[in-house]
């Protein structure tokens, strides 16, 4: 065994290495993004050969990873929660077929929308799939906990979702690591049909996904990731899900005086729950996100008050803290000295130099001669154009939506409909949008900002590379109206010209405004020096 000082998502990624496997499949965000740039880095992994190449999306990622599953590897998926969204297809019929080689999918969750558009909890996936699901309380059992997920996956013969919330994710504590495992074996599934979702077949899959649910859940009273934590006080029983056990402990120096039961492991462990329930007055549910098991405990604990967010006890939304946790024991909130007026909220803003400056500045200019049109955005460090100076977006909903919206708008007859995208969330989610447009003749116009990067996260490769305007032309876009230019301030006016042009063109266009990522540029240049 050694010590190390990991983030939450290092330990993750350096548990899963010690499991053994042989591929990580993920698409960049905020908090999962260093998960997978732990694995592309570490020398384990690099010796190994484990594959540790970006995917186009979190769909694809999934996809992949089932595929190594299904050769009988071990494979890691990881995303932020948004991501499951777009890899829920895959997700919930991954279920259906079970797996060969264990996977873990796991799913970096951002209350309080650090980052992010929402504020969803993953752990409402894993219930929806009948899938266990593990979400660990500290830097330590995200080692454990990748590395116990894969063995679990294997056991059952189910992907396992792990759960994480940014707090874990990006902060430090020491963890034992313990050596690292072998590889398994290429070995393809003995029944050539598991994988073959005919309805048939489906209904014989989900038959024995619903046989298997019990026995989960009746093993969840007795793992290690569960447990039932005596005390004097029993006035009041408190359920503790994941890091909410963290700042509990912190209120009480580790010791609370009320029985615990802390929560790691999904399905619940009912008979645990009940036995605090019935020897407590009432029970409070600490949990970072929805109120998901405060929902399930109300169902089959008529007899004893069960509070937490649906009731006020905790902030419905948001992040829990331990004030917010004190509050909730009707304990003082702790105030810390006063904010000094001298420190003021700095918004993010582009970076100087940034390429998507030129690119606002030019359509500001030329959408003030058009003031019934609208701009919708996307999904990258360009959306921040929606704030001052520019103000230029209307819209920002999802991956890949700035095509689709500007195509409903058009089609609701409203004009112009201008499109904002980067390019490697054009080749994430943006490309089957731009079919859409093509296939009808939809009258928009399409900026793909490209910046040769997914800056947002910290500069990764992207997929569309060198490859956009050669994917814009396989979709169908006229080659006239397919416009690649330079965006530097000497080229304003040109640029302008072009998005002009496009704009009175009743059709679909495509303007790619192209300049590597300045912060990337920076970095290279350092790095090649």
């Amino acid at each position: 065994m050694q010590k190390q000082l990991l983030l939450g998502v290092e330990a993750i990624a350096r548990g899963a290495i010690d499991a053994g496997i042989s591929g990580v499949y993920a698409y960049p965000g905020t908090p999962s993004t260093e998960i997978t740039e732990y694995i592309q880095e570490s020398p384990v992994a690099i010796e190994r050969g484990i594959h540790g190449q970006w995917s186009a999306n979190e769909k694809t990622a999934m996809e992949s990873a089932l595929g190594m599953s299904y050769a009988g590897k071990r494979a890691l998926v990881c995303m932020k929660h948004v991501g499951m969204n777009v890899a829920a297809d895959c997700f919930m019929n991954a279920a259906i077929t079970g797996v060969n080689g264990g996977m873990v999918i796991v799913a970096a969750d951002d209350p309080s929308m650090h980052s992010s558009q929402n504020e969803q909890d993953s752990r409402a996936y894993g219930k929806f799939a009948l899938v266990p699901v593990l979400e660990p309380a500290d830097q330590q059992e995200a080692y454990d906990m990748a590395r116990h997920g894969f063995e679990l996956s294997e056991k059952w013969g189910l992907p396992v979702l792990l759960r994480v919330t940014t707090r874990l994710a990006h902060s430090r504590a020491g963890v034992e690591t313990g050596n690292t495992a072998s590889e398994n074996p290429a070995r393809c599934p003995g029944d050539r049909r598991q994988f073959i979702l005919l309805p048939a077949n489906a209904r014989e899959r989900y038959r024995s996904l619903l046989e298997k649910q019990p026995a989960i859940a009746e093993e969840a009273d007795s793992s290690p990731c569960n447990r039932h934590e005596e005390a004097a006080d029993h006035s009041l029983g408190i359920i503790a899900c994941g890091i909410a056990r963290n700042y509990l402990a912190e209120l009480f120096d580790g010791k609370p005086p009320y029985p615990v039961v802390k929560i790691g492991r999904y399905p619940l462990p009912r008979k645990m729950i009940e036995r605090l329930a019935d020897t407590c007055d009432r029970l409070l549910v600490l949990e970072e996100g929805y109120p998901i098991v405060e929902e399930l405990l109300k169902g089959y604990l008529a007899k004893v008050p069960v509070s937490g967010r649906l009731d006020g006890t905790l902030p419905r939304a948001g992040e829990l803290d331990p004030d917010s946790v004190a509050a909730a024991l009707g304990l003082p909130a702790r105030e810390g000295p006063p904010v000094p007026d001298i420190v003021v909220p700095r918004p993010p803003a582009l970076c100087v130099g940034c390429s998507h400056r030129d690119v606002y500045k030019a359509l500001n200019e030329v959408m003030q001669e058009y003031p019934a049109g609208r701009v919708f955005s996307d999904i990258g460090c360009y959306t921040l154009g929606a704030l001052p100076p520019y103000s230029a977006i209307d819209s920002t909903v999802d991956m890949g939506a700035s095509i689709t919206m500007a195509k409903g708008a058009a089609d609701a007859g409203l004009s112009p409909a201008v499109a904002v995208i980067g390019d490697s969330t054009f080749t994430h989610s943006g490309m089957t949008g731009l079919l859409d447009c093509v296939a009808e003749g939809a009258p928009v116009t399409i900026i793909i900002s490209d910046n040769e990067s997914i800056s947002m996260t910290g500069g990764q490769p992207s997929a569309a590379e060198g490859r956009v305007e050669a994917i814009c032309r396989g979709i169908g876009v006229d080659e006239k109206h397919l416009r690649v230019l330079l965006p530097v301030p000497r080229n304003h006016e040109e640029l302008c010209r072009v998005i002009r042009d496009e704009i009175a063109y009743h059709g679909v266009s495509v303007i790619i405004p192209r300049r590597p990522c300045i912060q990337k540029a920076s970095r290279d240049k350092k790095k090649h020096a």
